[in-house]
C-alpha cells in the first residue's frame, strides 16, 4: 500500500498523515482517510501485506497505523537533515503531493534541500518566511507548555513543580505533557547548538 499512489487514485480527496516514527526496521506511519474509503483502504493494506492496526474509526474518518519495512527517500531526507522534530503534523496528502510545514534553521533547510534533491523526487518550495524570533521555532502548543513549565518552576533547581502537577494544570495526561515538552526542548537545544559558537 503506497498512500501517495492511493491519493493519486483519488485526486480530489485530502488525506492526512498525523505522525511518522522511525523504527529499528523501517517506519511506522499513521494514515487518516475519510470513512467512505474505509473498505478500499483496508483492502489495499491487506493486498500489500503490510502489518497495520485500525486505531480509530467513526462516521467521519478512519485512522490506521502501519509499518513500512524501509524508510522512503523523502522521509529519509527529512531524517538525515535533522528536520523531523521541526515538522508540523499532520502532513496533508492530495493527488500525490505531500505538503510539509517546517520551522527550521537556514543550515538545516539547505541540508534538507540537498538531501531531497539526492532522492530524485520532484518537490516545490511554496514559501519561505524568515523570523528572528527564537520562540517561532516552537508551535503555539509547545510555547504554551514551556511557558507554563517555566512559570510553575518546573525547570528550577530544585524543581518547584512535578510533571504530574504540570500535566494537571494543562489538563492533559502526564505522557502527553512529557512528549510535548521533550519535543520542544529538543527543538530549542538543537537550534542553539546549530549556531556557531564564538
Amino acid at each position: 500500500m503506497d498512500v501517495v499512489d492511493f491519493s493519486t487514485d483519488h485526486p480530489d480527496e485530502e488525506f492526512r498523515i498525523p505522525a511518522v516514527f522511525p523504527t529499528d526496521t523501517g517506519l511506522r506511519v499513521a494514515f487518516k482517510a475519510p470513512t467512505k474509503y474505509r473498505q478500499i483502504v483496508l483492502r489495499s493494506f491487506d493486498d500489500a501485506g503490510l502489518p497495520y492496526d485500525v486505531l480509530h474509526a467513526d462516521d467521519q474518518s478512519i485512522l490506521i497505523q502501519y509499518e513500512m519495512p524501509l524508510i522512503p527517500p523523502p522521509i529519509r531526507a527529512i531524517l538525515d537533515s535533522g528536520n523531523l522534530v521541526t515538522m508540523e503534523f499532520p502532513l496533508t496528502l492530495r493527488n500525490g503531493w505531500i505538503t510539509i510545514d517546517l520551522t527550521t534553521s537556514h543550515e538545516r533547510l539547505s541540508q534538507f534541500k540537498a538531501e531531497f534533491e539526492d532522492t530524485g523526487f520532484t518537490y516545490e518550495v511554496v514559501s519561505v518566511t524568515q523570523s528572528t524570533q527564537p520562540n517561532d521555532l516552537l508551535t503555539d502548543r509547545q510555547q504554551r507548555f514551556m511557558l507554563e513549565a517555566i512559570q510553575r518552576g518546573y525547570y528550577d533547581s530544585p524543581r518547584q513543580c512535578t510533571l504530574t502537577d504540570l500535566a494537571a494544570a494543562l489538563d492533559v495526561g502526564k505522557s502527553t505533557a512529557s512528549r510535548i515538552l521533550h519535543n520542544a526542548e529538543e527543538k530549542v537545544i538543537k537550534e542553539f547548538f546549530a549556531k556557531p559558537i564564538e
